[in-house]
């Protein structure tokens, strides 16, 4: 009897193992720990813990968006229940892979626009997610970055070519708002850590009077490169989220990228339940922090306005 319990435990824990549904999660960019930790917070709310009632299987490009393809025909391929996808790249490579396993998207910009549902309110289709409207604020950006060098003229935006619609849509959203402001505009490129000391040189070489970093998942991995060579530099810098500022960025604006992870994990473990992409709205963002780190300010030696200090949600010191 010992010994025939001895072969069924391990014929029970395979049997559960093979039972779990399985989750994929597919994204441009490195495997880190935000996302990761976020992303099965999220699964977690919803009533699934990976390793024990969903299994989790990760794709990560490394900034190689060529490989977004392939990665998600693996996942589809190992029959994923539903699929979660960072960014438009990854998206666009796993609506590309199937039309019919549900996608959970996280995406900077309207998604009507971009084609990937039909409506915000009923998606209709196989794709939900969440839009942290991280385009639509870059003009907003600009404003609070004159706001905190009112000298500013010459303004350098770095932006990742490689991810060729995130940067479209940034462009198509500084250059008006530079325009009316009556700033100048020159846009910088880095798709690699090489290519983002390259880039630091010019706003020194072209005299730029502060740099817009562009919303962008392989700029956010480099943040605590760009945040050194800002001070270095001496350059003054506003980036989209709270993880540079807290890497020794200037400032930062935008949502938490850390909650909209959270989000995607709850929304794949409701369609885990049985919930339809289509009848789940996309959900939009709606709060922005504004974070200050005034020890950089100190060292690139400006005085942050008390207009600008009161608006912060946190200012770090």
């Amino acid at each position: 009897m010992i010994g025939g319990a001895a072969v069924a435990w391990p014929l029970a824990a395979r049997a559960q193992q093979a039972a779990m549904p399985v989750v994929g999660f597919l994204h441009p960019s490195s495997p880190e720990p935000f996302r990761v930790r976020a992303f099965r917070q999220g699964l977690k709310d919803a009533g699934f813990i990976e390793g024990e009632n969903v299994a989790v299987e990760y794709r990560w490009a490394d900034d190689q968006i060529d490989r977004l393809p392939a990665l998600a025909t693996e996942l589809v391929q190992r029959r994923a229940a539903v699929i979660a996808a960072g960014g438009t790249p990854s998206i666009l490579a796993v609506k590309a892979a199937t039309t019919t396993t549900p996608i959970v998207f996280f995406v900077a910009e309207d998604p009507v626009r971009l084609g990937h549902v039909s409506s915000l309110a009923r998606p209709g289709g196989n794709l939900t997610g969440i839009n942290v409207l991280s385009i639509e604020l870059a003009a907003k950006r600009l404003e609070l970055l004159r706001e905190l060098v009112p000298s500013a003229v010459r303004i350098a935006v770095l932006v990742n070519p490689a991810n060729a619609t995130n940067t479209e849509s940034i462009l198509r959203g500084v250059e008006p708002a530079a325009r009316s402001m009556g700033l100048q505009i020159q846009v910088l490129n880095a798709s690699a850590i090489r290519e983002i000391d390259a880039a630091f040189a010019t706003p020194v070489r072209e005299r730029s009077d502060a740099l817009f970093v562009a919303p962008d998942p392989f700029l956010i991995d480099r943040r605590v490169q760009l945040a050194l060579l800002a001070v270095l530099h001496r350059v003054p810098a506003i980036y989209q989220d709270r993880l540079n500022a807290e890497a020794g960025g200037l400032m930062s604006y935008g949502p938490n990228l850390g909650d909209a992870y959270r989000h995607i994990g709850v929304y794949t473990g409701r369609i885990l339940k049985g919930a339809k992409p289509a009848d789940l709205p996309v959900v939009q963002s709606s709060k922005f922090e504004l974070v200050i780190n005034a020890s950089t300010a100190r060292m690139l030696g400006l005085t942050v306005p008390d207009k600008l200090l009161a608006a912060a949600d946190e200012v770090i010191e």
